[in-house]
C-alpha cells in the first residue's frame, strides 16, 4: 500500500540546516557561527565545540552511529571515511559518545591514494578535509545505518587543492568581490554580497538490474561496448515526456522522498528522448550547495535503483545509436538582497546594469571558450558532443531574438532605443486562454544559452562533477568584471564610460553569439571563419588548463596555482588513458570468452542443420543455410582479426609512459581498434540465434523496464 505524506513535513528533516541550528544552538553560538560564515572567518574552538556537540546529539537522535567528512576528490565521485561517535570506554563498562569541534572542522584521510597529478608522492600520505559551513551537514540513511555526513574541502599537507570544492569556493569569493565592486560603480550601495545561483538538470538511464549484471561491459565501464540497434529506437519520440510507467514512477517517488529529506528540492521529473532515459531537476540554490546536491542526487539515483531491482546508468553514452545523457548547468548571479543580475526586465535596451553584466559575460566566454569547453571534457562526453543530440563542441552563446536585436542596435548605431516586446500567443482555439509568450525562443543546440534570467551551460556530461564548470564560469566572469572595474574606476564620467564599454564589448565579442542551428555543417564552417575554437575531444581540450592565459586567470584571483592546474591536466590525461584501457580489456574479455564461443556454437549448429537439410534433399533450403553459414563464418574470421588487432594495440598502450602521448595513442589507436571490432560483432548479433547470443540485447535493456 502506498504511503502518503506531506512534503513540507519531511523536507530537510535529515539536514542540520539553519532552522535546526536556530532551534538547537545557544543564541550566542548561532550568532557567532552565522557571522563566521558571512564574513569568511575561522571558527573559534569554543564555538566549534558547541556546534559539534549539538550536531552529534541531533544526528544520534536520527539513529547515526558514525560521522564522516564527505568530500569530492578528483575522481569524479565522492569519498568518505567513517568514524563512530564512540570514545574511550568508562570504568563501569559503558561508553561515551563524543564529537569535538576539532573533529568537525578537520579530518585527516590518507591523501596518497587519491589523484594528485604529482602534487603528492605516494609516501606523502597526509591530507586534510576542512568543514564547509556554507553547505549544511546531513544524515544519510542506508543499509549501513545512519551516518552524519559533513561536506568538506580536501587539500594536501602543503595546502594544494585536491578536490572540486576548494577551487569552487575560491572562485565564488572572487566573483563576489568583483561583482560588488562593479555594483558600487553603478551606484548600488545596499547589496553586500553576490553569489552564483545554480540549478542542475540530471539525465540518466534505468535498466533492469539482471540485464545489467549480464553485461560485463556495463559492469566494468558503464557503457555497452557492443550492441546492435533494435527495430525501434527513439524514432517516434513517443518516450519523450510520455506517461511514466508504474515501475519507474515508484522509483521516482522513492528518489524524491530521499532527496527531500536531505533538503534537495527535487522539482521536475520526466521521461527523456531515448527509451529508458529520464531526467530530474532541482530548484536553484547557491553554487557550492548545488554541486553538493548534484553529487547527492547521483548517489541517491543509484542507491534507490538498487532497491527496485533496477540499475541507474549515469554514463554519457551507455547505448550507441540513441541519445546520450548530459546535465544542464543553469547559472545566474544573485545579490544578498534578491537582485538577479541576469534579469533583463521588460525593456533590456535601457537596463544599463543588465547590459553591462551581459556584455562582460560575452567577453568572458569569448576570451576563455577553450577553457569552458575543457570544463565539460570527459571521456564519456566525447561520444555526445558534436553529435545531433547534444551541443556542438564549439562554444557559442545563444541570446534569442530580443537580446540579439538589442546587441545589433548597439553595434550598428552605438545605442539601443527599443526592445522587442512580448506578443500574445495565438493558438487559433477560442476556448484556450490567451497569454503572453516569452520575448524569445529557446535553442537546444546552443552550448551556452541565455534562457530568460540565467545562462544554461548544456555541455556538461551526466556522470561528471559540475564543480569544475562552475569554477570556470565564476572565475572568467570575475575577470571580466574586474577588467571592467579597472577601466571604469579611471573614468571621469562613469555613465558615459559604462555606455562606451557596453558598446565596445558588444562589438568586440559579437563573434561568440550564434542563434542558429548548432547541429548544421554550415555553423562549423561559420565558426571557423569567426575564429572560434572547435575542440572535438577531451584529449585536445586538456591543454587549455595549462595555457598561460589560464594560469594568469586563476592565479590572479587565487583560484588555482600553476602547479594545481598542471596536476589537473596530468590527472585528466591519466584518467582518459585508464578508462580506455579498461574498455579495451573489457572488450577483449567479452569477445574472447563470450562472443567468439557463442558464434562457434551457432556455426556448429548451423553446419549440422545444413547437413541435415542436404540429407533430406532440400537443396534450396541447404543453399540458403549454407550462405548464412558462410556469412557468419566470414564475420567470425573478421572478428578474430579485429580482436587480434585490439590486443596488439592495447598491449602497446600499457607499455607507454603516462601523459599526453599515451592519451593520444589511446584516442587514435585503441579506440579505433575497438570501433572496428565492434562493427563485426554488431553484425554477428543480427545473424546469431537470440537464444545463443551471450548477453541481453539493446531491445531487452531499453524496452523491458
Amino acid at each position: 500500500m502506498t504511503e502518503y505524506y506531506n512534503v513540507a513535513d519531511i523536507f530537510g528533516e535529515n539536514v542540520f540546516n539553519d532552522a535546526t541550528m536556530q532551534e538547537r544552538l545557544p543564541k550566542k553560538t548561532y550568532r557567532k557561527l552565522k557571522e563566521t560564515i558571512r564574513e569568511g572567518r575561522e571558527l573559534d574552538p569554543d564555538t566549534a565545540d558547541v556546534v559539534a556537540h549539538e550536531m552529534k546529539e541531533w544526528a544520534i537522535e536520527k539513529g547515526a552511529t558514525h560521522f564522516t567528512h564527505w568530500f569530492q576528490p578528483l575522481t569524479g565521485v565522492t569519498a568518505e571515511k567513517h568514524d563512530s561517535f564512540i570514545s574511550a570506554p568508562m570504568d563501569n563498562g559503558k561508553v561515551l559518545m563524543s564529537f569535538s569541534g576539532k573533529e568537525l572542522i578537520k579530518g585527516e584521510p590518507d591523501a596518497s591514494s587519491f589523484p594528485s597529478g604529482g602534487l603528492r608522492a605516494t609516501f606523502e600520505a597526509r591530507g586534510y578535509t576542512a568543514w564547509d559551513p556554507t553547505s549544511p551537514a546531513f544524515v544519510r540513511q542506508d543499509a549501513a545505518g545512519a551516518t552524519l555526513c559533513i561536506p568538506t574541502a580536501f587539500c594536501s599537507f602543503t595546502g594544494e587543492a585536491l578536490d572540486q570544492k576548494t577551487p569552487l569556493l575560491r572562485s565564488m569569493e572572487a566573483l563576489d568581490k568583483q561583482t560588488i565592486r562593479l555594483l558600487r560603480l553603478l551606484g548600488n550601495t545596499t547589496s553586500k554580497s553576490a553569489m552564483p545561483s545554480v540549478g542542475i538538470e540530471q539525465e540518466y538511464f534505468l535498466i533492469d538490474r539482471q540485464h545489467f549484471l549480464a553485461r560485463k561491459d556495463l559492469v566494468y565501464t558503464g557503457r555497452t561496448l557492443v550492441g546492435a540497434m533494435p527495430p525501434k529506437g527513439q524514432e517516434m519520440d513517443d518516450h519523450y515526456f510520455g506517461a511514466i510507467r508504474e515501475r519507474i514512477a515508484a522509483f521516482m517517488r522513492d528518489v524524491n522522498t530521499e532527496l527531500w529529506k536531505l533538503g534537495v528540492a527535487a522539482k521536475t521529473q520526466h521521461n527523456e528522448v531515448a527509451p529508458a532515459q529520464h531526467e530530474l531537476a532541482p530548484i536553484y540554490t547557491q553554487a557550492n550547495v548545488a554541486v553538493d546536491h548534484n553529487q547527492m542526487i547521483m548517489e541517491t539515483l543509484k542507491k534507490v535503483a538498487f532497491r527496485h531491482d533496477l540499475q541507474c546508468l549515469l554514463h554519457e553514452k551507455p547505448f550507441a545509436g540513441v541519445n546520450g545523457s548530459g546535465k544542464h548547468d543553469n547559472w545566474s548571479l544573485v545579490t544578498d538582497d534578491g537582485i538577479n543580475l541576469l534579469d533583463p526586465g521588460k525593456t533590456p535596451h535601457d537596463n544599463v546594469q543588465f547590459l553591462l553584466v551581459l556584455c562582460c559575460i560575452l567577453k568572458a566566454v569569448d576570451t576563455h571558450a577553450d577553457l569552458l569547453r575543457e570544463s565539460a571534457a570527459d571521456v564519456g562526453n566525447d561520444h555526445r558532443l558534436g553529435a545531433d543530440e547534444a551541443p556542438p563542441a564549439i562554444i557559442s552563446v545563444y541570446l534569442g531574438t530580443q537580446l540579439q536585436d538589442v546587441l545589433t542596435q548597439l553595434i550598428s548605431t552605438g545605442s539601443a532605443t527599443h526592445s522587442i516586446g512580448e506578443e500574445k500567443l495565438n493558438t487559433g482555439v477560442k476556448t484556450l486562454p490567451d497569454f503572453l509568450k516569452d520575448a524569445t525562443d529557446r535553442n537546444r543546440t546552443s552550448p551556452f544559452a541565455f534562457t530568460g534570467n540565467k545562462f544554461e551551460f548544456r555541455m556538461v556530461g551526466s556522470e561528471d562533477s559540475v564543480g569544475e564548470p562552475n569554477t570556470v564560469i565564476n572565475t572568467i566572469v570575475a575577470e571580466a568584471f574586474s577588467d571592467a572595474c579597472d577601466e571604469l574606476e579611471k573614468a571621469d564620467n562613469i555613465e558615459l564610460a559604462v555606455h562606451d564599454l557596453i558598446k565596445r564589448y558588444a562589438r568586440d565579442h559579437e563573434r561568440i553569439v550564434f542563434n542558429g542551428n548548432g547541429y548544421s555543417s554550415e555553423w562549423v564552417e561559420e565558426a571557423e571563419r569567426r575564429g572560434l575554437p572547435h575542440i572535438k575531444n577531451m584529449v585536445d581540450a586538456i591543454p587549455a588548463l595549462t595555457h598561460e592565459k589560464t594560469v594568469a586567470l586563476f592565479e590572479r584571483f587565487g583560484v588555482l596555482t600553476r602547479a594545481e592546474l598542471a596536476s589537473r591536466a596530468e590527472i585528466e590525461y591519466e584518467i582518459y588513458a585508464k578508462k580506455l584501457n579498461i574498455e579495451a580489456k573489457t572488450m577483449i574479455d567479452i569477445t574472447r570468452k563470450q562472443i567468439v564461443p557463442a558464434v562457434i556454437r551457432y556455426t556448429t549448429v548451423l553446419a549440422e542443420s545444413v547437413n541435415q537439410v542436404k540429407a533430406a534433399s532440400k537443396e534450396a533450403d541447404a543453399s540458403t543455410q549454407s550462405q548464412m553459414l558462410f556469412e557468419v563464418s566470414d564475420l567470425l574470421a573478421q572478428t578474430r582479426l579485429g580482436l587480434s588487432k585490439l590486443e596488439q594495440v592495447e598491449s602497446e598502450g600499457v607499455k607507454m609512459a603516462g601523459g599526453r602521448e599515451r592519451a593520444v595513442y589511446y584516442r587514435d589507436e585503441v579506440r579505433s581498434a575497438m570501433n572496428a571490432l565492434r562493427v563485426h560483432i554488431d553484425k554477428l548479433e543480427m545473424l546469431v540465434d537470440k537464444e545463443m547470443w551471450p548477453m541481453p540485447s539493446y531491445g531487452d535493456m531499453l524496452f523491458e523496464v
